[in-house]
């Protein structure tokens, strides 16, 4: 499989990078994602593995252990990764660009030092915490973990709930009120690390799918964070966010189009093998319209994806969170999100029995595609923004 030259115009050394990490992902990923998926393992040698290949810091400059690509490469990486082991990816991924790449994006030149070596040679494992009990898809707005200046240090308290990589990460990029009066306008971005007084792991949660990627809720009781670890500035946290929003949708697509595709491929496999009524059921013109679809709609999505994140090459520090990168950006995990569980839906009908076995691949796909319609903001919050967006544009 290769994504097609055609629609992305890719240059030989972008297909390198592809390829590469396609062959890596086959080799090295790929065998860990059994045991992952059954047993709810995380493979602890994985981001040291992933550091040592190349594949941590992929936009982040060689002077702090990184690649110094764009996104662009990075989104390669992500398919080629999703497509052997979407469920390591979804390790990879919080790590790489909400935590690494926030920081890279968002920090000053000593955080920068401080931390992106660590997060790129895989000796700290990162993550981000926005998300609460009680403020999801609201998260700005309905979020109460609060941050007040004691000194040298801010103290946090609140909660954090289904913060990818949150029971394993070494360093947590993390949102918190610092002037509640202000509402959303008063929020501050801080890295706390997993030592700091006051931060623990309240539980690792168990879900249907992503098993394997720990997910888990996360405690701030007078958390004592040093001053110098406050991001972008006091009451600053807006831009931080919404930048990172963006770019975390449009990256988020990725390794759901590789997995999308690897259906795809296992059902093209099973058509042609699976026998029926005495002859390969792909010979049949329901499932040749199963597989049509497919096809379609992973194409169409794949091609609104590249899209999204090229465009992402070029936001500016701060930028994002209105306008037609918002927009772009909200339609691409939208459309994604739902042709994965298009996709998925049809590969398990097309395996039948087999593809209701719990430890099948397609099946291992179904249970990973719901979040793809729920992370990083519902595909319902994805509409109202898109919505907004087309009208404001309008009036």
């Amino acid at each position: 499989m290769t994504i097609s030259t055609a629609q992305f115009e890719l240059s030989p050394e972008q297909r390198e990078v592809y390829d590469q990490a396609f062959r890596f992902a086959k080799a090295e990923l790929a065998p860990l994602l059994p045991r992952m998926d059954d047993e709810d393992w995380y493979p602890e040698q994985l981001m040291p593995m992933l550091g040592a290949a190349g594949y941590l810091g992929i936009t982040a400059p060689p002077e702090y252990g990184g690649s110094g690509m764009d996104l662009f490469s990075a989104g390669m990486v992500a398919e080629a990764f999703g497509y052997w082991n979407a469920n390591a990816g979804f390790i990879w991924g919080p790590h790489e660009n909400l935590c690494l790449n926030n920081i890279l994006r968002n920090g000053n030149d000593e955080q920068r030092q401080r931390y992106l070596p660590r997060l790129c040679s895989g000796e700290w494992v990162g993550a981000l915490a926005l998300t609460e009990p009680g403020a999801g898809s609201d998260a700005l707005g309905s979020m109460h973990t609060t941050a007040r200046k004691d000194g040298d240090d801010y103290v946090l308290n609140g909660r954090k709930m289904f913060i990818s990589n949150g029971p394993v990460a070494d360093v947590i990029l993390v949102y918190a009120k610092t002037d509640p009066a202000q509402g959303a306008k008063g929020i501050s971005a801080f890295l706390v690390e997993r030592d700091f007084p006051g931060f623990s792991v309240a539980q690792k949660l168990t879900k249907m799918g992503w098993r394997g990627a720990p997910t888990g809720e996360l405690v701030f009781d007078e958390c004592r964070v040093p001053a110098r670890n406050l991001i972008g500035g006091e009451n600053r946290g807006v831009a931080v966010v919404m930048s990172g929003l963006d770019i975390e949708r449009a990256f988020l697509a990725l390794p759901c189009i590789g997995e999308a595709q690897r259906c795809l491929d296992l059902s093209l496999d099973y058509a042609n093998t699976r026998q029926q009524f005495g002859k390969p059921i792909g010979s049949f013109q329901m499932v040749q319209a199963m597989l049509a679809d497919m096809y379609t709609e992973l194409e169409a999505a794949r091609s609104l994806a590249y899209r999204a994140l090229m465009a992402c090459n070029a936001l500016e520090q701060g930028g994002g969170g209105r306008g037609d990168l918002h927009k772009l950006c909200a339609a691409s995990i939208l459309r994604v999100g739902e042709m994965l569980l298009h996709v998925t839906d049809k590969a398990v009908q097309i395996h039948g029995g087999t593809g209701f076995i719990w430890e099948t691949e397609v099946n291992r796909h179904y249970r990973n595609a719901k979040l793809a319609t729920i992370g990083g903001g519902t595909s319902e919050v994805r509409r109202m923004i898109i919505a907004e967006e087309l009208l404001r544009a309008a009036h």
